[in-house]
């Protein structure tokens, strides 16, 4: 990447330090310092995402709930609906602008990120279709499968600049190495709590080491990721 690019991993930080050092670099990018930012990252912490707003309001039956099953509780901007971070788990931001003479298409950008990540995936020896997966957490259009079972969530937040342009946020969330029963748990109690019909089930999800007879290490992994984006990411 050029001078104006970025690239940063962390391999264990906890998920409100992450978030507070990913608004950080969003307004780089929105105050021209940068031109865009891959950041890759793993929770140290099991802690449960809510999207912010009152939809999902943070409550102390939640917060003592959560902790009783060993989770932390925290919100972030983009999302629809809670997720879980937890070691096993790897993220990734994609900052980038997006000029005038460019115009933002939302359905475009979602996909750009998941050829990207279907790339990915592709040379682990790895095969994924793009599509919704009833009764996952986060559920979306832009998820990736593997053999109809969710492997990644995708999440994006556009922003403007006052220059002119915009500021896109582009993200995913990767299930490399956890119980899938165990990260849905937080997620099907907050539901309950915040009274919010969705049914979230454990055998919709799969963890990438269980279609790898290797089991690579984050930082491997890191290297992969960032190897696609500079190949396959949109100049």
């Amino acid at each position: 990447m050029a001078t104006k690019n970025k690239i940063i991993r962390f391999a264990a930080i906890e998920a409100q330090a992450l978030f507070d050092k990913e608004h950080q670099l969003i307004e780089q990018v929105k105050s021209n310092q940068l031109e865009q930012v891959l950041l890759l990252w793993q929770a140290k912490q099991p802690t449960l995402v809510l999207p912010a707003g009152k939809k999902w309001a943070v409550s102390e039956e939640l917060v003592d709930t959560l902790s009783e099953l060993g989770w932390q509780l925290t919100a972030r901007k983009t999302g629809g609906a809670p997720v879980p971070q937890l070691p096993g788990i790897i993220n990734l931001s994609h900052i980038y602008t997006c000029s005038d003479d460019k115009p933002y298409d939302i359905k475009t950008a979602y996909m750009q990120l998941c050829n990207i990540l279907s790339e990915f995936f592709r040379t682990l020896g790895i095969n994924v279709d793009v599509h919704a997966t009833p009764n996952s957490y986060c559920d979306g259009d832009y998820n990736l499968n593997i053999n109809g079972q969710k492997i990644v969530g995708t999440a994006q937040r556009v922003l403007l600049k006052k220059d002119g342009g915009r500021v896109v946020l582009s993200q995913a969330c990767i299930i490399i190495d956890a119980d899938v029963e165990r990260i849905v748990e937080p997620v099907i109690v907050c539901n309950r709590i915040c009274h919010y019909p969705a049914q979230i089930e454990a055998n919709v999800h799969t963890s990438l080491f269980n279609h790898m007879t290797e089991r690579p290490s984050v930082d491997f992994l890191f290297q992969r990721l960032t190897d696609a984006f500079l190949a396959h990411a949109p100049r």
